[in-house]
Order: C-alpha cells, then structure tokens, then sequence
C-alpha cells in the first residue's frame, strides 16, 4: 500500500485521500458504512468542510471512538476572526474531536497573513497554540492566491485543482510546493465528474510522490474502484496512456471546471453546471440530465444579461456566457436526438 508525506507537516498517509463532499448527498448509516470500509481498508486521510452542511457530522459519527487511527481535514471560509471561531468550534462539535489536524482557509479570495486587518492568520496561530489545530493549510481555486500562499511560507499545505487535464500552470505549482517542502492536496483529480476513467487518473497521480489526490466518494463501487488500485496499480502506458490523450485532445483548455466562483448569477442561471452540462452527458450520461427540471435550468441561458459578471470572476479566465450558449446549442441537440 503506497503512502505519502505531505510535506513538512510529517503526516503520512495513504495515497487515496477520502474527499467528504459527496456524503452529504446519502444517508447517515450509508456515509457511515462507506467511511468505515475505507478506513478498515487502509484509507486515513478524510477532508471535509464547513460548508459541506452534515458531511462533518457524518464523520464524526464514523470516527469518533477512531480519532487516533485517522487524519482530519476540514475548512472555514470565513473572513473574520469572529466566524473563524464560530467554524472552528461548529467543526469541532460536529466531528466529536478537541482538534484537527489540518484547518484550511476554504477557497477564500485573498491569501490571509499576519496583522491582517481581518485577523484571520493570528486566530489560525491562536487555535494552533491552543491545541485545536495542529498544521495551518489554505485551499484555493485561484493561481495567484495560491502562489503567494507558497511564497510566504506561512501554510503547511496548499488544496488546489489538479488533475491529467491541468495545464503547465498547475503542474509548475504542484513542483513550486514540492521545492518548498508544502503538502500538496489535490482536489478535482477526476475534473468535476469530467474524467470518468478512475484507473488513468489514479495512474497519473502516481507520478508525483508528494501529491495526496482526494476523490470525492458517495457510492460503494466508487470506493471499491480505489481500492482495487491498492493492491494492484494501474500502469501509465498503453490503453491508459491513450484515454488521457483523448481526454487532453477533447478538454484540455476552455471547459468550465465547476468550482462555482462565477455565482450567483443575476439572471438566476445554474452556470457552474450549465456551462458543462453537455460535456458532462456525453462522458458521465445520467438520466436526471434530461429531466424536466434540467431543461428548465438549461433554458435559463436564455435569460443571460451579458453583463459579465461570470467572466469577471472565473479564476481560470473562462469566456462564460460564450460557454453557456455553446452548451445551451449542444444540449438541444441531445435533446431533439440529432447528437448523442
């Protein structure tokens, strides 16, 4: 069973990362069941947030009698020291612990630091000295905040999007933390649902040493599909190396990750689902893409302002009204059975 060290914080763990996120969407016995096969199965690293409505409650049921087998990860967006605490003993209740082992500054817009005006950094630096947080992280989404989070050498791990369909800016990333001895946590190794082939991403993660990938598992076979990967690693050559090319050839560049940084849209527009919804029923097809209520959510495209807004503020630099419509176009296609 292959582990990882994820910097300079000395936690190793496996190389499969737990992503919490999905559970909220099952029951409470079933995320409990789903955790507690993981963990007997090898997986000890679990990653949740605040903003995951009872994902953290789920695991603390899971893992409370557990809590020395495992390593906790959770998130605060806040941005002021006053919510900080608020999350911080919210997040402490929920999981039934006295402390986490990483607490990450959750996909904020700026790189929190000390004698900031919102006093962010020295509440991190308050609950560590306390005993409630035992390593200081960020996440992000956007390139620039998570340069300067590296540069300043105040977080001992860095949550960014990674996968085989990143660009030579994010690798040159995962490399800038590696120099600098910061746990990399990859998110979104399977692109939002985009990658529909676990043994190829999995196989590219074994690439880089220093890389703890977190898939986002809701469903047993989900799970069971890492697991497999444990005993018997996928080798990247042959049929593996061709799905990633046909990958990169098909999505590499101007596809919407749907990290949702462009909402709320002003005409009520779903767009960090919208701008993707045909690419995501040709490679991971569901039936509830075609419902009624999808199609309503599609059709709000109509209503789009071009004011902007959404361009503004995609932190990958997407042209997103123009991905809406070219969605919008394919999707009645599908629908009207001339694609698909």
């Amino acid at each position: 069973m292959r582990t990882i060290t994820l910097g300079k914080t000395g936690i190793t763990v496996n190389k499969n990362g737990f992503g919490a996120l999905p559970i909220q969407r099952i029951s409470e016995k079933e995320a409990v069941y789903l955790l507690h096969k993981a963990y007997e199965h090898g997986i000890n690293f679990y990653d949740t947030a605040r903003f995951y409505t009872d994902s953290e409650e789920k695991l603390g049921k899971a893992f409370a009698p557990l809590r020395d087998k495992i390593y906790l990860a959770s998130k605060t967006g806040a941005e002021n020291a006053a919510d900080f605490w608020k999350d911080l003993e919210t997040t402490l209740r929920n999981l039934k612990t006295d402390y986490l082992d990483i607490y990450q500054f959750h996909n904020i817009p700026f790189c929190p630091r000390p004698e900031g005006a919102d006093g962010l950094y020295e509440a991190m630096l308050d609950a560590k000295r306390q005993g409630k947080i035992r390593h200081i992280a960020i996440t992000n989404h956007r390139l620039a905040v998570a340069h300067e989070a590296v540069d300043s050498g105040l977080y001992d791990t860095l949550q960014f999007p990674f996968s085989y369909l990143s660009s030579e800016q994010e690798l040159e990333l995962v490399e800038k933390c590696k120099k600098a001895d910061m746990g990399f946590i990859a998110m979104k190794a399977l692109a939002g649902g985009l990658i529909n082939n676990s043994a190829a991403a999995y196989a590219y993660m074994l690439k880089f040493d220093h890389v703890l990938p977190i898939w986002g598992i809701q469903r047993e076979h989900e799970l069971d599909e890492f697991l497999s990967y444990q005993e018997n690693e996928p080798v990247l050559e042959g049929d593996l190396e061709a799905v990633i090319q046909h990958d990169l050839d098909e999505l590499k560049g101007d596809f919407c990750r749907g990290c949702g940084y462009c909402m709320p849209c002003p005409a009520g527009i779903e767009i960090n689902n919208c701008a993707r919804m045909s690419l995501l029923i040709r490679r991971s097809p569901s039936e509830t893409q075609l419902t009624e209520t999808a199609q309503e959510k599609m059709k709000k495209i109509e209503d789009c302002l071009h004011c902007g807004k959404c361009r503004e503020k995609c932190p990958y630099g997407l042209d997103t009204p123009a991905l809406l419509e070219k969605n919008y176009q394919d999707y009645k296609e599908i629908l009207s059975g001339k694609a698909y």
